[in-house]
């Protein structure tokens, strides 16, 4: 990772260089028609070259984006789905409860505070 760092900041520094001194040229009062033709020639070589690069790095990109959508189908779904899976089963798990054991507590309660309430009217038990 570190040597493509370096190879990209290698032709980035070369490409400036290059653009520099080319601009230096151009700029000279005694720069002949010639002079300047070669060194347009060369500036559409460069940018042949340029589009040559940004074509192959949207093939990279275009490999890439099908890798990722590879990885989400194949991967990342089954994942989705069996979290779906157990959420599913908590709210069964959930009703389960609340029905069998929650809803009968709850009606002891009452029936025991009922209880309590009809004690307490009866002069049987403090309040």
């Amino acid at each position: 990772m570190k040597t493509m760092i370096a190879a990209i900041v290698a032709i980035v520094v070369v490409v400036l260089a290059g653009l520099i001194t080319s601009i230096y040229f151009l700029a000279r009062p005694e720069t002949s028609v010639e002079q300047v033709s070669r060194i347009r020639d060369i500036f559409i070589i460069v940018v042949a070259l340029e589009t040559l690069v940004i074509g192959i790095a949207l093939v990279v990109l275009l490999i890439q984006l099908a890798s990722l959508i590879n990885l989400l189908q194949n991967e990342v779904r089954p994942i989705i789905q069996a979290a779906n899976e157990t959420v599913n089963t908590l709210r069964g798990t959930a009703e389960f409860l609340g029905e069998s054991v929650i809803e009968p507590v709850i009606k002891l309660n009452s029936y025991l505070a009922s209880i309590q309430r009809v004690l307490e009217l009866m002069g049987l038990k403090r309040k």
